[in-house]
């Protein structure tokens, strides 16, 4: 993951002190998180690389709470004496609770590309382009290794990838809130919240016990929901679920002064605890009803084992993602001559391979949707038709939202063995994809590149599914997408 975000952030930022400091202080990271995987270190040898990396970015990098807004007056004393061992202590503890927090496939790995989702949308909204940058690059490095770190994994973080992960989403955030007022400076403690939340409580609990805070046991919140009852994959869920939750109120409160983001991390942090307290004092974990096991359940199991729903969500795609492009292509005001000239000769390739070169046809229609697809939503997003109202535009965009959850439903009914298969991370991408669009714009219009990026993604994403799905049987999609380009290529012509 260290090298994969590495490029992209070389390539696209400026090396200026905090890039450098922050490129020195992630290498000490890595470097220690690797020597600790191999030999085992004693906490002792990790932390001085943790301090060591902490106070690069805090005295070359300028990487400081310089001020804490209306909690405290500031000045030179009190930056040396309180902000200064604040920042130590907030880098330090955030790169220690995300390493901590890494006790089940795909919890870590998730907790923290939620967390750099919501800084690299402040860093979007306020134009700070070095922190979205390297925020992109991280979360697609998580993104690209969480698929084969969600249950069952088969890779895994280990110290030098959890430890990284903390330590830059501590330093991004800080860096962001101390450098782009008005935003609060408060913020990070609900960017980094759950992961901090878990290891206060955990260790709180330890010293209570007169134990080591640092002895590892099965205390965290992950732990008490398996405990409580719940499947691996249902606690990972239930913490994305909290995650999400405090990260998008980060967003949203994003102006609100310190102690209201103070108060309302507290309301968090105690209601979670609360909670958990009552349900584990009444020794009771999750009740499975009865009734639902044997009745219902067994019900959708017999459906299920019948292949009820995956021929009705299947049967629903494969029409549903013709007739949604047939829709986009009616949006427009007029289609370009140009393109309606392109479009005749995809429809001739298209009927071309399925008589004379058949086994061409699959991946004639992927370059056809790769190609195609973005130019026709870009053509349908700037020229919309008058007739388009809002609460129709509003109907046509959640389309691709009931799209994409029949295509994830198919996935998991599918017995297919090769392709995705869908985790938790599946929710992940849909809260990424579809939540953090919507809150990085102020009016959720259809001409904006966010919406665009999205439909495109959910239309080339199903058509892989359904192109893996169809096991070769791409006659009947090949027509379909063969007659929305005759549509497209009759409007161009006709001028309509």
């Amino acid at each position: 993951m260290a090298i994969g975000a590495l490029i992209p952030i070389l390539y696209w930022t400026y090396m200026d002190r905090f890039m450098a400091s922050v490129f020195i202080s992630s290498g000490i990271i890595v470097f220690f998180g690797v020597w600790d995987d191999i030999k085992s270190l004693g906490y002792q040898v990790k932390f001085a690389g943790q301090v060591a990396a902490a106070l690069i970015v805090i005295f070359y990098g300028g990487v400081q709470v310089q001020n804490s807004g209306e909690l405290f007056a500031g000045s030179m004393v009190v930056n040396i004496i309180f902000f200064i061992p604040l920042t130590f202590v907030f880098i330090i503890g955030v790169t220690n609770a995300i390493n901590l927090s890494d006790g089940l496939d795909g919890l870590a790995g998730g907790l923290s590309l939620l967390t750099f989702a919501g800084i690299g949308c402040l860093a979007y909204l306020c134009d700070n382009t070095t922190i979205l940058i390297i925020c992109i690059a991280v979360a697609g490095a998580v993104l690209g290794f969480l698929r084969f770190n969600t249950f069952p994994a088969i890779i895994f973080l280990g110290d030098a990838g959890s430890q990284l992960l903390g330590f830059l989403a501590a330093v991004l955030s800080l860096s962001l809130v101390q450098n782009n007022y008005p935003y609060s400076l408060s913020l990070p403690l609900l960017l980094v919240g759950f992961p901090v939340l878990d290891t206060l409580t955990v260790m709180t609990k330890r010293i209570i016990a007169k134990t080591s805070p640092f002895k590892g046991d099965e205390q965290h919140f992950h732990h008490r929901l398996i405990h409580l009852g719940f499947y691996h994959t249902e606690a990972v869920f239930c913490i994305y679920i909290f995650q999400m939750f405090i990260i998008t109120s980060a967003v949203i409160f994003r102006f609100y002064s310190e102690w209201s983001i103070i108060i309302l991390y507290l309301i968090f942090s105690f209601g979670i605890t609360y909670v958990f307290m009552i349900v584990e004092n009444t020794g009771k974990g999750i009740v499975r009803s009865i009734f639902f096991d044997n009745s219902i359940k067994h019900k959708l199991k017999f459906l299920k084992e019948k292949k009820v729903f995956i021929k009705i969500f299947f049967k629903t795609i494969c029409t549903g993602i013709p007739l949604l492009l047939l829709i986009t292509a009616c949006i427009p005001v007029r289609i370009p001559i140009y393109f309606s000239y392109t479009s005749i000769v995809i429809c001739l390739l298209i009927l071309s391979s399925m008589i004379f070169f058949k086994q061409w046809l699959g991946s004639l229609l992927r370059f056809v949707i790769y190609v195609g697809t973005p130019c026709l939503i870009f053509i349908s997003e700037v020229d919309m038709a008058t007739w388009l109202n809002f609460r129709m535009k509003l109907a046509y965009n959640m389309l691709f939202g009931l799209l994409i959850f029949f295509v994830l439903m198919v996935l998991k009914l599918t017995k297919r063995q090769k392709g995705f298969k869908p985790t938790p991370m599946d929710f992940l991408v849909l809260f990424i994809a579809l939540i953090v669009p919507k809150i990085t714009i102020n009016n959720f219009e259809s001409g904006s590149m966010e919406l665009m990026a999205v439909k495109i993604i959910i239309f080339i994403f199903s058509y892989e599914v359904i192109l893996g799905e169809l096991r070769g049987e791409l006659d009947k999609l090949g027509l379909l997408t063969a007659g929305v380009f005759v549509v497209i290529f009759a409007r161009g012509i006709l001028g309509t």
